[in-house]
């Protein structure tokens, strides 16, 4: 039975040096079931290690996690990738590794990247840089995401830095996206008028919460889906076998 899921798909936690240490996974979940958010997807800079925290925390409530990451192009350009499966996403993370720069993080500078478990407990720091580009570009990107079964997301591309249109100034035909995301300062009703290079692409908007208070009162996208999964918003996307979207 088709029925409505209030999604928030971009959702950063403490991890994410430039994220509040209030940004765990364990309150992340309970916030969203106490404000009826259906999905959320995790979406740290370059990184998942706070994923399987997210998905134990969600064990037993009514919030589905989705597998996510916010990964920064060779261009400076942020995309949302996600995937329903654990080995996609680990296939993914690898990839993502291979491509980092190398550098360590600046916690003084950039903020502490904290990896923790279900309940809150410190695992450990990670040491390198997750804001920094990957040496590999968009289309590179798009296309492993979509070889491993997941869906691509260009980021708040009405910012005037780290999207897509801001770094490119359009969107070239061989990136593979399923849609892009506003942030709250652009109407997703009135995006592809005032952003033309959208053309025919689904318009999404979402939280991009870094601090919790962002989380519970930012912009969310409403999905009519049989289940919660990214297959399925991938077809809502397209406007298939009835799903659709409602922003």
């Amino acid at each position: 039975m088709m029925r409505r899921f209030v999604a928030d798909l971009h959702v950063h936690t403490l991890l994410s040096p430039c994220a509040a240490v209030e940004m765990t996974p364990r309150n992340i979940v309970w916030q969203a079931v106490d404000h009826k958010i259906d999905i959320i997807a995790i979406t740290d800079h370059n990184a998942c290690d706070n994923v399987p925290a997210a998905l134990e925390a969600a064990k037993g409530t009514t919030v589905t996690v989705l597998l996510g990451m916010e990964v920064e192009s060779r261009e400076e350009v942020h995309l949302l990738v996600l995937f329903d499966k654990m080995r996609q996403m680990k296939e993914w993370e690898l990839f993502t590794k291979a491509h980092m720069s190398g550098r360590l993080n600046d916690a003084a500078r950039f903020g502490a990247q904290f990896i923790v478990d279900a309940d809150d407990n410190f695992i450990a720091e990670k040491n390198e840089l997750l804001l920094s580009s990957l040496t590999a570009g968009v289309a590179e990107i798009s296309a492993q995401v979509k070889r491993l079964g997941g869906i691509c997301i260009a980021s708040h591309i009405d910012r005037p830095v780290y999207s897509i249109i801001s770094q490119l100034g359009f969107i070239p035909p061989d990136v593979e996206l399923a849609a892009v995301e506003v942030s709250r300062h652009m109407n997703a009703q009135d995006a592809s008028v005032r952003i033309p290079a959208i053309g025919d692409l689904p318009v999404i908007t979402a939280s991009d919460a870094h601090v919790m208070e962002d989380f519970i009162n930012g912009p969310k996208t409403a999905f009519y889906l049989e289940q919660p999964t990214v297959g399925e918003i991938r077809q809502a996307l397209l406007s298939q076998n009835l799903r659709r979207v409602v922003v």
